[in-house]
């Protein structure tokens, strides 16, 4: 007979969930909130776009590094520990970014509060898969979601109404009631839920990841800038593959591994994380370019733009919990392939516009790519997840929230040389045009994204998970 039971009991779980889910939104607010300051900040620090980006790549970076270690951190120290080290350590973060007098400052803050996200991020659901009962699962993992979503949805809306009247700097300002309060949450409503072992720790593997990530990351950035066939690019991008196959190759061998690769043998989890990956890298490439075509191709002032993008924010939170519930009822592989195949609509409507394309236009085409993506995620996330077991769903919630970080971050500099290469080929004297094309071609990438993850989607086995609550 199945387990309905929770294998943690805990007395209010939305209570312990509160500081997590808190934490976790404010830190993906902060992943996109600059997205839509980006074309003032190029000209208040007098940067160029393939410099700007970092200050999104490099947050993403820094997550994307702390997220492997995630399950060990598990193992020594204890739940309410690492949140509240993360909350205080994302406030050190907005302090020094809201106070930087130069770039190099305000990207140090910035990477500092990826810091506190990487550590909060996958705690989310790691605790989620713990305190509920199977047949709630569904709902706990769609509300999770929706946390994530809902905030790259709102993050330009918010910033456009603060630039309108303020500074960049009030940006992470915005930040601080949210994480004071989640602050106080951890303090009196969270308990720890991990056991606490102190196993060995793997010195090289530690350095393998960071390194090999890092590299990554910085390599393909370092494209936006250098182009993809400079040496400095060909040098990071040879050493990423070369470290992370040693990677790999060591966490399969090890008994007790940093990152248990080993759940990528099951097919459904493999499955859905590829899905999962791919959607969060359409939203973060396709989230980084509309605000900015909203400025220079349609050339709107920034208070607008973020009005411009309220719609799209209210229905992807709509979407994303509902969607939650939907694997309850008909598993993941119909919202999945719907999902993907209404973002694909959005994408392509979206690539047809022009520098004297309606508002109104441009909103439709965000709502439905809206509809599509946070569509396909819970489903996808939940699908992953429910194919592990007892101590593999860490290591699947740790891979998951990894690699969305290292894909959206890949997905943006590729995204931003895209960007760069549209508008290099484009010939005419009109500058709205010109940046126009330019996010054309960083929309085509974005297109085929959607178009690899329609494809998985179908892979997709039509179960669901049903439950007697007796």
């Amino acid at each position: 007979m199945e387990n309905n039971q929770a294998s943690i009991k805990v007395q209010r779980p939305w209570l312990a969930m509160m500081s997590m889910m808190i934490g976790a939104f404010v830190g993906m607010l902060s992943e996109t909130s600059l997205n839509i300051a980006l074309p003032q900040l190029m000209k208040s620090f007098q940067l160029n776009s393939g410099t700007i980006q970092w200050l999104v790549t490099g947050y993403m970076l820094v997550i994307g590094v702390i997220l492997p270690f995630s399950s060990l951190l598990t193992k020594w120290f204890s739940t309410r520990q690492i949140v509240i080290i993360g909350l205080l350590d994302f406030i050190f973060g907005v302090i020094i970014a809201a106070t930087a007098p130069n770039f190099i400052i305000l990207l140090i803050g910035r990477m500092i509060q990826g810091l506190g996200t990487g550590l909060i991020l996958p705690l989310m659901f790691t605790v989620a898969m713990l305190i509920f009962p199977p047949y709630k699962m569904g709902t706990a993992m769609g509300v999770c979601a929706l946390v994530i979503m809902l905030a790259p949805a709102i993050g330009p809306t918010i910033t456009g109404i603060i630039l309108g009247k303020l500074t960049w700097n009030w940006i992470f300002w915005f930040f601080m009631p949210f994480l004071v309060v989640a602050l106080i949450c951890a303090i009196i409503g969270l308990p720890n839920t991990g056991k606490i072992t102190r196993p060995k720790i793997d010195i090289l593997s530690l350095l393998e990841s960071v390194v090999g990530f890092a590299s990554l990351v910085m390599g393909v950035s370092f494209a936006s800038n250098m182009g993809w066939t400079a040496p400095t690019v060909l040098l990071m991008l040879a050493i990423a593959v070369i470290i992370l196959i040693l990677y790999v190759y060591r966490q399969l061998h090890l008994e007790q591994p940093i990152i248990n690769l080993r759940v990528f043998k099951k097919l459904a989890f493999a499955q859905g994380a590829i899905c999962v990956m791919l959607d969060f890298a359409i939203i973060l490439s396709a989230m980084y370019l509309l605000p900015q075509y909203l400025q220079r191709g349609l050339l709107l002032p920034v208070a607008l733009t973020g009005i411009v993008m309220l719609p799209g924010g209210i229905i992807n939170a709509l979407v994303s919990a509902f969607a939650g519930r939907l694997y309850d009822s008909v598993g993941a592989k119909i919202p999945a392939v719907l999902g993907f195949t209404i973002a694909i609509i959005g994408l392509i409507m979206l690539i047809f516009s022009n520098p004297t394309s309606s508002i109104i236009y441009v909103i439709v085409t965000h709502i439905i790519i809206m509809i599509g993506c946070p569509l396909a995620m819970s489903p996808a996330q939940t699908h992953a997840l429910n194919a592990l077991k007892g101590a593999e769903s860490a290591d699947g919630s740790t891979i998951l929230n990894t690699m969305q970080q290292i894909i959206g971050a890949v997905a943006t500099a590729l995204a931003t040389s895209f960007l760069s290469w549209g508008q290099n080929t484009y010939q005419g004297p009109d500058k709205a045009a010109q940046f126009t094309n330019g996010v054309h071609y960083g929309l085509y990438f974005t297109l085929i994204l959607a178009v690899i993850g329609l494809v998985v989607a179908f892979t997709l086995k039509s179960t669901r998970h049903v439950e007697n609550k007796n």
